[in-house]
Parts: C-alpha cells; sequence; structure tokens
C-alpha cells in the first residue's frame, strides 16, 4: 500500500487528505502522469497549442464542407464527360478500368478474374487510361 496525497491530483482540495491505495493503482497513475507530461512536451515541441475538438466549429467545418450548386454541377458535367469517355473504349479496357478505380480491386485479382496474365491487365488500362485522356481533352 502507497499513501497518495489526493491535493496533488485535484486542484480543488484545500487541504492534505492522504489516501492509501494498492501498488497498482498508484502504479497507474504514475503511468498516466509520465504519459500526460510527455504528451505536454510534445506539443510544445511542435508547437501544436490547438486541437480540432475545442467546439469552435473548426471540425464541424472540415467534416462537413458544404459546396456550392456550381461546384455540384461541375462534378455532375464532369462525371458524365467521364462515363461517355469510358463508353468510347473497347469492352475490356472499360471493364478493367471499372474494376480497378471503381470497385477498387488490384490488377491481380483482375487477372485472376479474367485468366489473363497481370501484365496485360495492365497495359490495357494503360492504353485505355492513355485513350481517355485524348477522348477527354478532345470533348
Amino acid at each position: 500500500m502507497k499513501k497518495m496525497n489526493l491535493r496533488d491530483m485535484y486542484p480543488f482540495f484545500r487541504s492534505d487528505v492522504w489516501v492509501d491505495v494498492d501498488e497498482e493503482v498508484a502504479d497507474e497513475i504514475r503511468r498516466f502522469d509520465l504519459k500526460e507530461s510527455a504528451y505536454r512536451l510534445r506539443t510544445y515541441r511542435h508547437r501544436a497549442y490547438y486541437s480540432l475538438d475545442r467546439n469552435d466549429g473548426i471540425e464541424q467545418h472540415v467534416l462537413f464542407l458544404s459546396i456550392s450548386p456550381e461546384e455540384v454541377y461541375e462534378r455532375k458535367l464532369s462525371r458524365q464527360q467521364l462515363y461517355e469517355a469510358m463508353c468510347q473504349l473497347p469492352v475490356k479496357s472499360a471493364r478493367r478500368i471499372y474494376a480497378h478505380y471503381f470497385l477498387g480491386m488490384s490488377k491481380v485479382d483482375i487477372a485472376r478474374a479474367e485468366h489473363v496474365d497481370e501484365r496485360a491487365v495492365r497495359k490495357s488500362i494503360q492504353r485505355g487510361l492513355k485513350k481517355m485522356e485524348y477522348l477527354l481533352k478532345n470533348m
């Protein structure tokens, strides 16, 4: 058992209050104090004096960014152009590009699913992207 002064941990105590605590609890409190002092030292060294959890709206602004109607319209147009360009690609290239970029499949997984070599999938995607770039520039 260790004796601890509650006045050291709680600033609202005006006088000393000594309490007996187990060794494990005292070690855990000591470990917490060390972590907290290390955190304060890191924030001082890296000049990180602020947090997004201050409830002043910074976090809300970052997480829920509202976009203007013009931006919504531009995104819709660019999405339409992207799909039009994909429709003009050969079927294999369009399918592989869709699987890789929209479905998140790796090129190796696409090759396994189609029973082809991974290099063929990679080249097909590269050629398809170059053709899409050409088509999008000329739209």
